[in-house]
């Protein structure tokens, strides 16, 4: 008989051959790194105030949840953790999910069904890819950065259930969705507009209150904002912000909720004390913008001819083309004391793979200084005179897919 696994040594073959494979790498406790890789945007996740929350609710409430959220997994902190996150973007209700992902799987399935219409933007997170493609409604896939294209796909939809689901800061290049124009369309078109924020949560907005915010948007009825808690407030799940309908709906209607295990208690409490530093400690947010602009200062100034532009998040992207290029330019790098993240397709466009450098309000300007230095020394002779290139290229007409 045929080996039934024998086509994973074949594709694994093809993916070494492409530059596309991908290994484990365990970090130590004491970094000997400059670390412009994770997503720890705000520097939060060993704040010791955060420790501290994630280890007096281990104490009070145990290690696990216990249960999905209906059965046991609810505690009193999470509802307050639900009540906080609310207040804080300006959203009527709150439900925590145990990921980011599943928030978005949640809400986009709950939201949608057979006989629905899901207008997903074409550079959408796998998140919403997949969230899209579990949903059985019809799924049309585009541009939502061309409101106006949106307006078009709408207008033409003969379902009357209509969701349309986009990032609100690209989790790569960190282009800024137009959610006010955006939602526009949606509110003129009967459309519901879900909006992923993850990588806006305490980087875009009033005081780091997110993106959603920053448009006016986060108490309007016909919009629903997704975050994840892993990111700027440092611990770990995820929640769906919007009216006090949606949160019912969801409980009742979202299977990525209904039967996954509650958010640990560790992860309620490490977010409720991150985000009671981030009310207290709003400047944070400022240090992160000014670190993301040296950052693409220093690669701009390594490499003219990549076209690196002033950055609008957390993220600067270095396009430098193909997999292995992003790969040798990741490891020179990380043998020179600077940790970069490395994207290459299916994560970013084919001829795009390039590093993603992610500031935090906690760079010191020692760290900065070994940014610059370490930029200039690699990307120099990698990139010689390549010319610039695209962080997002040009992309496709709707089409229905999925």
């Amino acid at each position: 008989m045929d080996d039934p696994l024998a086509w994973l040594a074949e594709t694994a073959r093809d993916r070494r051959a492409a530059g596309l494979r991908r290994v484990l790498s365990p970090r130590d406790v004491v970094e000997p790194l400059v670390d412009l890789a994770s997503n720890d945007y705000l520097g939060l996740a060993r704040d010791p105030r955060v420790v501290e929350g994630a280890v007096a609710a281990a104490r009070t409430w145990g290690a696990g949840s216990t249960g999905s959220r209906l059965v046991t997994g609810s505690t009193r902190l999470h509802a307050e953790l639900e009540a906080d996150l609310a207040d804080f973007v300006g959203a009527p209700d709150a439900l925590v999910f145990s990921s980011g992902y599943t928030a978005n799987l949640g809400a986009v399935t709950a939201l949608s069904g057979r006989g629905a219409v899901v207008v997903s933007d074409v550079a959408a997170h796998a998140s919403l890819v997949d969230a899209a493609r579990l949903s059985r409604a019809r799924v049309v896939v585009g541009r939502c950065a061309v409101p106006s294209e949106v307006d078009a796909v709408l207008a033409d939809a003969p379902e009357t259930r209509r969701l349309v689901v986009t990032d609100g800061v690209d989790s790569v290049d960190g282009g800024l969705a137009p959610l006010v124009e955006l939602h526009a369309v949606c509110r003129a078109r009967g459309a519901l507009l879900l909006v992923d924020d993850a990588h806006g949560l305490g980087v875009r907005g009033p005081a780091g209150a997110g993106l959603v915010a920053e448009a006016g948007l986060a108490a309007e009825p016909d919009v629903v904002t997704t975050a994840t808690l892993s990111k700027s407030l440092g611990s770990q799940g995820g929640v769906v912000l919007g009216s006090d309908a949606v949160i019912a709906h969801l409980v009742d209607a979202a299977r990525a909720f209904i039967f996954d295990t509650g958010l640990a208690p560790t992860s309620v409490g490490a977010a409720l004390a991150a985000l009671g530093v981030l009310r207290a400690e709003p400047d944070r947010v400022t240090a992160l913008h000014h670190a993301a602009a040296t950052v693409a200062a220093s690669a701009r100034s390594a490499a003219p001819t990549l076209g690196v532009a002033e950055p609008t998040a957390a993220m600067v992207p270095v396009v430098l083309g193909e997999p292995d290029l992003a790969v040798a330019a990741r490891d020179a790098c990380a043998d020179a004391g600077l940790r970069a993240g490395c994207f290459r397709p299916p994560s970013v466009p084919e001829g795009t793979s390039r590093l993603r450098l992610t500031a935090r309000a906690d760079l010191s300007a020692d760290d900065l200084a070994l940014v610059d230095r370490v930029l200039h020394e690699v990307l120099g002779p990698i990139v010689g005179g390549s010319p610039a290139r695209s962080a997002r290229p040009g992309m496709a007409s709707w089409t229905e897919q999925y």
